[in-house]
């Protein structure tokens, strides 16, 4: 029996690996690795989602270098999710609802110039070529990604977004917790017995996680950027691997991630970061931050 699964086994790799150099061999000369449109500045597209767009920024700033960067989003996209998912922006990546949302918080930064929906702009680079690569997409990095296909690098300990701090928040635990990517067997009862709990996302999100923290209040926001200077401002931020949590990485607060066991790809880079995806060892982090 070892031996005829050692066979399929081989079998398998052998057909991933020729797979996969069809893919590559498909995409020779297609994308391009640098580009001169522009001289004072260099266009992105992206067509999302909003936690990957913000993974894709120092990707944007090592392809810039000098030049301002204008960001243009195309919201004809139909969502990637499976229909089991809630598609909240009606089964779109993005939508326009989406780029206003973010704009705040892209423009808030000084290398960012624009950021709107993606029309008829001269681009120099489509960011969504990485995704015509054979990578697994469910492991890895997501900022190394864009780093891989595009050929350039960035130091992801440094923050990548500013936000002006909330200290509105300063004495809160903020914690974010999509329905995806949630890690198995993972409780967050035990923060019951901590003061000043707050949650970041929607409504059903929230109602989720008050069954478990019933003291915990709601923080609505306005905008992205409205969320980024409450994570930046607060004295601890919980996460998965949702849009909140690319925020607090890319401003470097101090922040705690819950890691997909299924789909590991967001990894936490330079001070103040912490990750779990076992019980234990979730509890032992919180109560060496309190």
């Amino acid at each position: 029996m070892n031996l005829i699964k050692h066979l399929l086994s081989g079998y398998s790799a052998k057909k991933k690996k020729a797979r996969y150099i069809a893919q590559l061999q498909n995409l020779a000369g297609h994308t391009m690795l640098r580009s001169e449109l522009h001289a004072d500045k260099t266009c992105f597209s992206h067509i999302g989602l909003i936690g990957d767009i913000i993974y894709s920024i120092p990707c944007m700033l090592a392809l810039a270098g000098n030049k301002r960067i204008e960001l243009y989003l195309d919201i004809t996209q139909p969502s990637m999710y499976p229909k089991k998912f809630n598609h909240y922006n009606e089964g779109k990546i993005l939508t326009e609802k989406s780029v206003d949302f973010l704009r705040p918080l892209l423009l808030s930064n000084p290398a960012i110039a624009a950021c709107e929906v993606h029309k008829d702009e001269l681009i120099d680079y489509n960011l969504n070529d990485f995704r015509k690569y054979p990578f697994d997409y469910r492991m890895g990095h997501i900022c190394r990604w864009y780093f891989l296909a595009f050929a350039v690098n960035y130091d992801l300990g440094v923050p990548w977004l500013r936000a002006t701090p909330n200290f509105q928040y300063k004495d809160e635990i903020i914690i974010a917790r999509s329905f995806r990517y949630r890690a198995p067997e993972i409780s967050y009862r035990f923060l019951s017995t901590y003061p000043n709990l707050s949650f970041l996302g929607l409504t059903d999100e929230f109602e989720d996680m008050k069954r478990q923290l019933p003291n915990l209040k709601h923080i609505v926001v306005k905008d992205a950027l409205h969320l980024a200077e409450a994570i930046a401002g607060c004295k601890l931020f919980i996460g998965n691997q949702s849009f909140p949590f690319a925020v607090a990485e890319a401003l470097k607060v101090k922040r705690v991630l819950e890691v997909s066991y299924e789909c590991p790809n967001v990894i936490v880079e330079g001070i103040n970061g912490y990750d779990f995806c076992f019980q234990k060892q979730f509890e032992k982090i919180i109560e060496g931050l309190k």
